[in-house]
């Protein structure tokens, strides 16, 4: 493609539910420099959680400033950008002055559970036209909650005066200039709004949801032109968004999962586990969603998906709210030579449990503390958690796609701790790879993004660049397996009681 000898470098722009981060790949897709920025978490309520949207995409302007200030390529060496996303959360702003009308709602928000209840006659129409559940998870109860609570929001939007949009969408609006209101076939499968089979937003959902046509953005697959700069956040005008894709589709795509029966999970902030099934729609009654991906081209294909909420964020919780670890990283020094949990399981159930179980009501629960247990024990019970939370998806999994599933990639900060990925390997039976680079989802949607600009043709380009760093293989006893498995399922009943 023209421009791509002197254009060789692709911005990579990966939006996340705790901060933002660019990244400058090159052709042979290394990370030349990259930036980071925390932003603010708002809890106004109980199981209620917001960002400011204007405060996120202050830090993305900012972090690609540092970026391409400490990679010393000139702007205009830049061939094309890509975004990744924290999904379903949603924004609603003015089209005139760009400004949001509230607070971003994040997906991990619980405040539209009574609105799921009241719509659950609903439930079978939504469930076989989107894939996805009636949960507060998703972005359609959002937009209702928002044209419900906001005073005069419904009238402006039935006039088209504001827009609605995923994470990605308002990216593109404010680097665009506000000239394009779009979003991805990835992201929309996430809203409760688009029919999943058509690929369109759907009429009848839209009336369930309360919510107008006008607000939409345009459906375009993964892999596609979404809009071009205007002269934004340090860029010069004109370079392509040429990559858009969830989180999880995007490190589904950067672990090179392009053909039907791969499969990987990111242990972020939450746990997700992403099957490709090509082009066949599987649809589970055990609690998996059907959601869209893409083929190495960006087109569109079908996955299995399991939504654990809480992962990584368990962590974070032992950090920031036991403040029985200083640092992330300090769980495996923490536990020392501690073999088990001495009986102790967590169940993180902080904003309800999400896949297989999907209940909103369900809350956290520490079972199986004796005068025994210590700091270590409750540390490597949470983290033994996430690898149980797995569990209770891959083995749904498995039975839905109809063969088992042998390995599973992963990535994301979690995986970079040995014990929690030995445990998971033992706790499935199955082998783990983890690659050398873990943050997959920048490159998965740099690497789309190049494929969409002819950077790269054909997916063995993409593949030589996947370097594994470490397999681990399963080792631990059947009946201690399935014993300590047992153990986590009593629990996880316990969270449900009344």
């Amino acid at each position: 493609m023209v421009g791509t000898k002197i254009k060789k470098h692709i911005l990579a722009i990966d939006q996340g539910t705790t901060g933002s981060r660019a990244i400058l790949f090159d052709a042979a897709g290394r990370a030349v420099a990259s930036a980071y920025r925390e932003f603010k978490q708002y809890f106004p309520k109980p199981g209620w959680v917001e960002h400011d949207a204007s405060e996120i995409w202050r830090s993305c302007e900012a972090v690609i400033r540092q970026t391409v200030k400490k990679s010393g390529v000139r702007p205009g060496e830049i061939l094309a950008i890509g975004i990744t996303n924290q999904r379903e959360t949603t924004v609603l702003w003015d089209r005139k002055t760009s400004r949001p009308v509230h607070r971003a709602i994040v997906w991990q928000c619980r405040r539209t559970a009574d609105l799921c209840r009241k719509l659950k006659r609903h439930e079978p129409y939504i469930h076989r036209h989107t894939g996805l559940v009636l949960d507060p998870y998703f972005s359609g109860t959002k937009v209702r909650w928002l044209l419900d609570h906001v005073p005069g929001l419904r009238a402006r939007a039935a006039k088209g005066h504001i827009a609605f949009g995923t994470i990605d969408s308002w990216l593109i609006w404010k680097l665009t200039g506000g000239r394009s209101h779009v979003t991805d076939l990835t992201n929309a499968s996430r809203t409760l709004l688009l029919n999943i089979r058509t690929k369109k937003w759907d009429p009848k959902l839209l009336r369930i949801f309360g919510a107008s046509a006008k607000v939409l953005p345009e459906l375009r697959p993964s892999g596609s032109i979404f809009g071009t700069t205007q002269n934004i956040a340090g860029l010069p005008a004109g370079i392509p968004i040429a990559g858009v894709m969830g989180d999880q589709q995007a490190a589904l795509y950067g672990q090179g999962c392009y053909e039907a029966g791969a499969s990987k999970n990111t242990y972020g902030t939450g746990c997700f586990i992403v099957l490709n099934t090509g082009k066949k729609l599987i649809t589970s009654k055990d609690g998996l969603l059907t959601t869209l991906a893409c083929d190495f081209k960006g087109r569109p294909v079908y996955a299995l998906e399991g939504s654990v909420f809480i992962a990584g964020a368990v962590v974070q919780w032992l950090r920031d709210g036991l403040r029985v670890i200083k640092n992330s990283s300090d769980t495996e020094k923490a536990i020392g030579d501690l073999k088990d949990t001495g009986g102790v399981y967590v169940v993180p159930a902080f904003v309800g449990l999400g896949a297989p179980y999907w209940k909103s009501d369900a809350r956290g629960l520490i079972a199986g503390i004796t005068r025994g247990t210590s700091a270590a024990h409750l540390i490597r019970a949470c983290l033994e958690s996430i690898a149980y939370q797995t569990r209770d998806v891959f083995d749904i999994m498995q039975k839905a796609f109809g063969r088992p599933i042998r390995e599973l990639k992963v990535d994301g900060g979690a995986c970079k701790n040995n014990l929690l990925m030995q445990f998971q390997a033992d706790i499935l039976k199955a082998r783990i790879f983890r690659p050398k680079i873990i943050e997959l989802t920048a490159r998965g949607v740099a690497h789309l993004a190049g494929v969409t600009m002819g950077l790269w043709e054909k997916s063995h380009d993409l593949k030589k660049q996947h370097r594994i760093d470490r397999m681990f293989v399963p080792s631990m006893n059947p009946a201690v397996r399935s014993r300590l498995y047992k153990g986590w399922l009593r629990a996880v009943r316990r969270t449900m009681l009344p």
